[in-house]
């Protein structure tokens, strides 16, 4: 097993708002059932009741409000840290707090802040129904005008199994753009689906939640600024891009970290080699070499990426939309860093491995799955695209649900 904290950066002279030990027993124990959870599949219940007992869920609730009054940067620092071990369940917690950061994008203070001090309260999960570029669901105006009704079926919804409260998107007849509101997940009419089967990000719970005249209350609805409503609000896109480069640099560092961990330095070399021991063939070194540089030039730049984004962050309503282009384009030059090394490493890591490496029972390939479904989320091609034109043409990267 790898050594948890050999994941996890601590920074001793940073002031963390929670004690740090809770952080490396869940990685411990994320760590030692790992594998056989990526195997099961299915919901990782009782994982997801460690979060809730760690207390994490608070992380991003101001202290006012009964939170633990950490900044977006402690979250992504956790993301980063479970999805060394589990990218599945660093998903959940990342877009937990993601839907939380929503509310306070879309909607005024006087609308959230209750909503966060109940989620502190009560320790509720939550989950994410808001899919962009799923138009199938409808939202309409009911008999009374302060009640409306949603129906259809969104996909990709991750983290809905076991949520407690959903961010949900919707179509209107009557007006263009998205809906969005926050409702209980419990509602009459909301069915949430286990039908997530894919490679990799096996336990997201990432399937469908479908919606029958489900009654929403004009309260509910985020409409002040709305969505993309202000350069604000639109910063919600680039935490969500954020967020997957977190889970993008954590798997590279995972699959190096494994890597490290159980090449065997001290046994024979390949016979080609000409040397005494594994650790001494120039190949083998080479290839760490190569690994090292791709996992740390993107953790330098996610870095880089979420130190301008919180600095975004916390102008607030303030924020000028060229400063808004300038945290987009940092974080999409992270992005695509952290998924060219979260692919490679994971892929190449057999290659200083072995043969046996690829057990059956080990599951390296995990690591590899696992990235390989979550960099499709939206295409790196174009994230390219918009660095080259920013680039050359100095066209700023106009904001939507993806940049």
């Amino acid at each position: 097993m790898v050594e948890p904290m050999s994941l996890y950066r601590r920074a001793p002279d940073i002031w963390r708002p929670f004690d740090p030990e809770v952080l490396d027993t869940l990685l411990a124990d994320f760590e030692a059932t790992a594998a056989a959870r990526d195997e099961a599949g299915g919901t990782a219940k009782r994982e997801r009741d460690l979060i809730r007992e760690s207390g994490l869920l608070g992380l991003s609730i101001p202290r006012d409000l009964g939170g633990l009054g950490g900044s977006i940067g402690d979250v992504l620092t956790v993301t980063r840290a479970i999805a060394a071990v589990d990218s599945a369940l660093a998903h959940l917690f990342a877009f937990h707090h993601f839907q939380l950061a929503t509310l306070q994008f879309y909607g005024p203070r006087q609308q959230w802040a209750p909503l966060l001090e109940e989620t502190a309260r009560h320790n509720w999960f939550w989950g994410n129904a808001l899919n962009p570029l799923d138009k199938s669901t409808r939202i309409t105006c009911g008999p009374d005008l302060g009640e409306h009704r949603i129906n259809g079926t969104k996909t990709f919804c991750s983290g809905a199994t076991d949520s407690d409260m959903l961010v949900v998107s919707a179509i209107r007849a009557d007006k263009p753009g998205l809906t969005v509101a926050a409702i209980p997940t419990s509602r009459d009419g909301v069915v949430v689906h286990d039908d997530w089967d894919n490679m990799g990000q096996r336990q997201t719970d990432s399937g469908r939640v479908s919606f029958k005249d489900v009654a929403v209350l004009d309260e509910e609805i985020l409409r002040e600024p709305g969505p993309l409503g202000s350069p604000f609000a639109s910063l919600r896109s680039s935490l969500g891009q954020l967020i997957l480069t977190e889970i993008y640099l954590g798997l590279a560092e995972g699959a190096l970290a494994h890597a490290v961990a159980h090449v065997d330095a001290n046994g024979p070399a390949w016979i080609a080699a000409k040397v005494a021991t594994a650790g001494e063939d120039p190949l083998i070194l080479r290839n760490f070499g190569d690994y090292w540089v791709q996992t740390a030039g993107a953790a330098a730049l996610t870095e880089r990426a979420q130190t301008q984004f919180q600095a975004a962050f916390d102008l607030g309503p303030a924020l000028e939309a060229d400063e808004r282009a300038e945290v987009a384009v940092s974080i999409a030059t992270a992005k695509v860093a952290a998924a060219r090394a979260a692919l490679d490493v994971s892929s190449r890591m057999f290659e200083v491995l072995g043969a046996r490496s690829t057990a059956a029972k080990l599951r390296f390939d995990r690591f590899w799955r696992n990235a390989r479904t979550h960099t499709l989320h939206d295409p790196v091609d174009h994230k390219l695209q918009e660095l080259g034109d920013w680039r050359l043409n100095g066209r700023l990267p106009t904001p939507s649900f993806y940049s």
